[in-house]
């Protein structure tokens, strides 16, 4: 499994979530506390917000704590809203079109967990994508596969309905699997933080809602980067969560 954190608010060098923290994204890459996998060194990534619609994207196979440009890069750019995710595979080969953030357009996509049984259901799922979504795929993994899915059922016009109609379908389409489906998800367009939890064992990954930081910001990560520093929340089984201009809304997903 992955770990992954966001971050929404005031513009802040990305070192204050991914360096710095006691237990930081770095710092989970090699010591995780709620994972299966205490290190998580099959890549990482992160991508950034700033003066454009597009985000700035960059990514390797290296181990986080192995990249020497890492600290630089994240000690010298600031911007108000980031993803950021160092991962443990499950499917697909340690490659740089498999590594998180995903992106297309405006969006930007983390993921951590599975749809179960991948390899059977993939090809059923992909023929569901338009062509042009179907054309951006690079990689071979579950995740890339998940966002292109939720681009396709309609991310653009709500965020809560393209989610459940996701989970629907995969669940639909994969009705007999014994693998259960784990998800733990964060998602931007640039103004909006979207996240859920969710799956179809109730043992979705661990993912938290971090508030009353000390840079004013909101954070969306797989554990608490510092547990001595702001209020950190559990994000329910099976909910959705949405920032934007500060405000936190939470809801149910509802997945018949």
């Amino acid at each position: 499994m992955c770990r992954i954190a966001a971050y929404s608010g005031p513009s802040i060098p990305l070192e204050n979530i991914i360096i710095k923290p006691r237990h930081s994204l770095l710092e989970q890459s090699q010591h995780a506390n709620e994972a299966k996998l205490a290190v998580n060194g099959d890549g990482f990534g992160m991508a950034w917000y700033a003066d454009q619609d597009r985000p700035g994207l960059y990514r390797d196979v290296l181990p986080a704590w192995s990249d020497g440009n890492l600290n630089d890069l994240c000690r010298m750019i600031k911007a108000p809203l980031f993803l950021a995710h160092v991962r443990a595979s499950t499917f697909g080969e340690v490659s740089r079109s498999n590594c998180h953030p995903f992106t297309f357009g405006k969006w930007s996509f983390v993921h951590n967990g599975q749809i179960g049984e991948f390899g059977r259901l993939r090809r059923q799922l992909e023929t569901t994508l338009t062509d042009e979504l179907y054309a951006a795929r690079r990689g071979s993994t579950d995740s890339e596969l998940l966002f292109l899915l939720l681009l396709s059922n309609g991310l653009e016009i709500s965020a809560t309905e393209a989610i459940q109609t996701t989970l629907q379908q995969i669940l639909t389409l994969g009705h007999d699997r014994t693998e259960p489906d784990r998800m733990a998800v964060a998602i931007s367009d640039g103004s909006t933080l979207y996240a859920f939890r969710y799956s179809t064992d109730r043992r979705s990954p661990s993912l938290y809602f971090g508030e009353g930081l000390d840079h004013g910001g909101k954070v969306i990560a797989s554990e608490p980067l510092d547990k001595g520093t702001g209020t950190w929340t559990p994000i329910a089984e099976s909910s959705f969560f949405s920032l934007s201009e500060n405000v936190a809304q939470h809801d149910t997903l509802t997945i018949e």
